[in-house]
């Protein structure tokens, strides 16, 4: 018999990480809330016709085609699953349209699939937690995107960098370089400069029809420092001849100045920073102003945050002119990141708070009772099922992370108390119910 295993790109959880990785979509949503953006979930699975030509040539390279769907083969559309979902929102937005107001703030956490190479931090199943909003064209909206991105992270406790730039300020530069009919092949190229360093960055751009010159141009651009205004200033000077460069650098200075408005910006540390970055360039072709995208200071994993401005995203599904921005937390990245750092609150990864343990019938049945009192107050309680040795019973606690043991044996039994046991320091004391309720509440 064949050795069990699961495709490479995902990963199995159990009850610990599941534990953990629900206490990042919490503490994410939570944060979405605060915004009044509200819940909506999508299929797995969409047309084919619907995700093709989305992404650019990258993207759609990395599409999960379904071979069978369970319909006659040429009978039915081709499907895929899932490749981000954000094209699954637009395509939402056109089908409910009669359902919403505009301005709509959505938010989404589910799973999409991509065929990539698998490889630290990048997997072929992974989940999104995205928030948008869709209807307006209000910059306030990034603002709300980047007040997001920092109290999330403040809560989770990691140091991130948020970086800025905007698709206009590109097209600006693919005007002052000569090749404005060359920006797709020119942020296809330089999206992967922290993946394969500047030279092969300028071998492809060659490669993709851009001259010599165009390259040489370009390249200061990309090692252009300082500060954020100054950084505004150079590459204003540069595209003041191009009308959307021009528009591109105004947008980003509104953004920075309702950032500093809003008194987040006054708190920038190496806690949080916001950094304009003109080599940041997100592949995805429906971006068409600001994009974001958000990486950790502690652990080299790549971005873990990421999204952007699309105007017309909707426009391909019929329902043109409607401008929406969000961004995509990855939960599985973020999750490595809090691992590597050891930043998962102890608590996350427990479920059970007391584990009543008994060592015959009786013993048993007032377990079952005492267990019953404490659920209904709320508490999440286990009863160890079997007679076994107490010993495999403290095991089993020990395993499992629970803070707590009741011991009910004779003695107990007796005097309708239990034994308390903090599994972390060895410390026991004899309780009644209503000193055992007391205890919890102020120890938990």
């Amino acid at each position: 018999m064949n050795k069990p295993s699961i495709p490479k790109g995902t990963r199995d959880f159990g009850h610990e990480e599941t534990s953990r990785r629900n206490y990042i979509f919490n503490t994410i949503q939570s944060v979405f809330r605060l915004y009044g953006f509200q819940q909506i979930e999508t299929p797995a699975m969409e047309q084919m016709s619907t995700l093709m030509g989305k992404y650019g040539e990258e993207g759609d390279k990395l599409l999960f085609r379904i071979q069978n769907s369970g319909e006659k083969a040429g009978e039915a559309p081709e499907k895929g699953l899932r490749y981000d979902l954000t094209v699954p929102f637009a395509r939402y937005i056109v089908m409910h349209r009669q359902e919403i107001s505009f301005p709509f703030k959505r938010f989404q956490i589910q799973p999409v699939w991509r065929a990539d190479r698998p490889q630290k931090g990048r997997y072929r199943e992974f989940y999104q937690c995205d928030v948008d909003v869709i209807g307006t064209e209000s910059l306030v909206s990034e603002l709300e995107l980047i007040e997001i991105v920092k109290e999330v992270y403040r809560r989770l406790g990691l140091r991130v960098v948020l970086k800025l730039n905007n698709r206009k300020i590109l097209a600006g530069i693919a005007e002052y370089i000569g090749a404005p009919d060359k920006i797709i092949d020119i942020t296809v190229a330089i999206d992967k400069l922290d993946k394969i360093g500047e030279e092969k960055v300028k071998e492809e751009l060659i490669e993709r029809g851009l001259s010599e010159e165009s390259v040489r141009l370009l390249q200061p651009i990309l090692a252009l420092r300082g500060t954020n205004e100054e950084k505004l200033q150079t590459i204003a000077d540069l595209v003041k001849d191009s009308e959307t460069g021009t528009k591109g650098v105004e947008e980003i200075r509104t953004v920075l100045r309702l950032y500093q408005a809003s008194g987040q910006g006054n708190e920038d540390t190496e806690a949080f920073s916001v950094e304009l970055d003109l080599t940041l360039a997100r592949g995805l072709n429906y971006y068409t102003g600001a994009i974001f995208e958000v990486k950790s200071r502690d652990v080299q994993i790549g971005s873990i945050t990421g999204g952007g401005r699309y105007d017309n995203l909707t426009g391909i599904f019929g329902l043109p002119d409607v401008s929406g921005v969000g961004i995509s937390f990855g939960a599985d990245r973020i999750y490595d990141c809090l691992s590597a750092l050891d930043l998962f609150p102890p608590e996350s990864g427990s479920q059970t708070e007391v584990l009543f343990v008994s060592m015959g019938e009786e013993e048993m049945l007032n377990a079952i009772r005492w267990a019953g009192v404490l659920r209904s107050q709320g508490r999440r309680v286990e009863v160890y099922p079997d007679p076994a040795k107490m010993k495999k019973q403290l095991a089993y606690a020990d395993a499992n992370h629970i803070p707590y043991v009741a011991i009910i044996g004779s003695e107990e039994l007796a005097s309708q108390t239990v034994t308390l046991k903090d599994m972390h320091t060895g410390e026991q004391n004899r309780l009644t119910l209503t000193q055992l309720t007391s205890y919890l509440e102020q120890h938990t």
